[in-house]
């Protein structure tokens, strides 16, 4: 006599569903978090140093979205104005 186990593995479409929840469990357990690719992190030190590319990362993760037409000056000019004081 079957158990309602030996039924539930007879049936295709809840043996594929499972397999396909394990599957996405997976693919977010190595995709879906920052231990794969993290993010780099804020460039430091002296603002005027920093290359066009750490101005431009700088401003973009602080959704001060640069448009890619900013020259060098213009860059560091938002930069440093939106910089917050040292503590004293």
């Amino acid at each position: 006599m079957p158990t309602p186990l030996d039924n539930a593995m007879r049936s295709r479409s809840a043996v594929l569903g499972f397999a396909g929840l394990i599957a996405a469990v997976g693919a977010w357990t190595i995709w879906g978090s920052d231990t794969m690719f993290p993010k780099e992190a804020d460039p430091k030190g002296d603002p005027t140093s920093w290359t066009d590319d750490e101005l431009r990362r700088w401003l973009r993760n602080r959704n001060l979205l640069p448009t890619g037409k900013e020259t060098r000056e213009e860059l560091l000019a938002r930069v440093e104005a939106n910089m917050r004081a040292p503590k004293t």
